[in-house]
């Protein structure tokens, strides 16, 4: 038969590495804190003064679709405001709309950052310290 049927020869000097799985900005500031790390993920903003809102516009948003009965817009307002005062730095804030966000979309963990919100208000601003210039 001709070459269509010939058996290759494998290169067994050419080692395929593992690719390392990349490690983001975020990860390399909550270290080994991975429940930061998760939180911290799904609800900060990498770089927040591109909102272009600020908080209490947010927060004034977020309650008007509340009282029209527009619970995943609300929701939308509540995250944008508690992003924000995670770059703020403002716990109480934090909590205050994630805990509203966790009351409208029950179903995602808003509550995570809830209980650990000192920690993630840490690590968010060691964050925009360090990346945010």
């Amino acid at each position: 038969m001709g070459p269509l049927f010939k058996k290759k020869k494998k290169d067994f000097w050419l080692v395929k590495q593992p690719e390392k799985e990349a490690i983001t900005d975020l990860e390399i500031v909550c270290g080994s804190d991975r429940d930061v790390c998760k939180a911290l993920w799904h609800t900060m903003f990498l770089d927040p003064r591109k909102v272009g809102t600020t908080i209490g516009d947010a927060a004034r948003k977020a309650s008007k679709y509340e009282k029209s009965k527009d619970k995943e817009l609300a929701r939308v307002w509540y995250h944008v405001a508690g992003g924000l005062a995670l770059w703020k730095g403002d716990i109480a804030k934090v909590k205050q709309y994630f805990k509203q966000c966790a009351k409208m979309a029950p179903e995602m963990d808003y509550e995570h950052i809830v209980e650990i919100s000192d920690r993630a208000v840490e690590k968010a601003q060691e964050y925009y310290k360090k990346y945010l210039k």
